[in-house]
């Protein structure tokens, strides 16, 4: 007997997603579902194309349908779909989700993690954009190896976004000159954050990272009055000086109804070039345990390399200079994880109508 659409979509509700902890078709992750004899063809639909469990669910979608009875052959078409986070009725239409990068402190590395965040989840083919909203200290431009002076569309009245390793970036850093300094009070601040996110042709991006300055300022006030973020990540260090500020940038975003959807441990060990043996120089774990205490998710620890140092120095990211280096893969992982936060942010609204 002929397998029909109906067998095959109550296979697929036996399978769950492994974070959202919901069957695939009440996901929507299950779409074209075509019969012909003992041939069934159908799409996943991943929340991401960064998805950590890619693999997992593709096999477990595709073991589901191979073993009913009268099945041949499966063909399994996989896409991703990234969840909104913020609504199409903004002034930023075409964002679907915009990320804060903060720490409690300067000093902690949050650029470079936000730089290589965005070019990981970029290399892991989603849509990426990154906004150097650090007005006082403008580093992405030196990251990312990129100077030169945005374009400007007059039909559109907006400014085209440079773009370097398969990003979309923005940056004050672009308009002033790398050795001016930016002497501006709060309300200037606040209307130059407009002019970089409303100003900007950004066109369709499935994230918009924002890499604010340290500590808990005027930015990040103006950032979540401005736009509807979808979350937060908080990078720290492991010294309790570090993670204490960290947590007051945790706190802030809380006050402020900005979700926070995980925190990066940066300088979490050393690796040593010449052994590869791993060294703890601070104290080990004190974060992560942290993290389960207040239940945030832990995206990762990033260890202290040369390869980190030398490539932010030099405008080429480690996630791109060396991508099979444990750092890369370190920034790669925490990339997925954070791009499952968020697909779990938004389908759990979802659910919550």
């Amino acid at each position: 007997m002929a397998v029909t659409e109906e067998q095959v979509l109550a296979a697929l509700k036996q399978v769950r997603d492994p974070e959202l902890h919901r069957d695939l078709v009440s996901l929507g992750m299950v779409r074209d579902v075509k019969v012909d004899g003992d041939k069934v063809e159908f799409e996943l639909v991943l929340t991401t194309p960064a998805c950590p469990f890619n693999e997992q669910m593709r096999q477990m979608a595709y073991e589901a349908v191979a073993s009913l009875p009268g099945v041949r052959e499966v063909v399994l078409h996989v896409s991703a779909e990234v969840p909104r986070g913020v609504p199409e009725r903004t002034p930023l239409p075409s964002v679907r989700n915009i990320i804060a990068v903060g720490s409690g402190k300067g000093g902690v590395g949050k650029t470079t993690v936000a730089v290589n965040l965005a070019v990981a989840l970029a290399r892991l083919g989603a849509r990426v954009g990154l906004l150097d909203a650090d007005i006082y200290g403008p580093n992405v431009p030196r990251m990312l190896g990129v100077r030169q002076t945005p374009d400007y569309d007059s039909a559109a009245n907006k400014i085209i976004p440079l773009e370097a390793w398969g990003i979309k970036v923005m940056s004050l850093g672009f308009l002033v000159s790398e050795d001016q300094p930016v002497i501006w009070r709060g309300p200037i601040l606040a209307k130059a954050l407009q002019q970089l996110l409303f100003d900007v042709a950004w066109g369709e991006l499935d994230y918009l990272l924002v890499d604010l300055p340290p500590g808990t300022g005027d930015v990040q006030l103006s950032l979540s009055q401005l736009v509807p973020v979808t979350g937060a990540v908080i990078v720290t260090t492991p010294q309790d000086v570090a993670f204490y500020d960290a947590l007051k940038g945790l706190a802030t975003f809380e006050r402020l109804n900005v979700p926070v959807l995980g925190i990066v441990e940066n300088m979490s060990y050393f690796v040593c070039p010449h052994c590869g043996e791993r060294t703890d120089i601070f104290r080990r774990g004190a974060v992560e345990a942290e993290c389960q205490k207040r239940g945030v998710r832990f995206l990762g620890s990033v260890p202290l390399v040369p390869e980190v140092c030398e490539g932010g120095d030099l405008g080429r990211p480690v996630v791109a200079a060396y991508p099979d280096s444990p750092v890369a893969l370190a920034f790669t992982e925490i990339a997925a994880q954070l791009a499952a936060a968020i697909s779990v942010r938004n389908l759990t609204q979802v659910a919550a109508g």
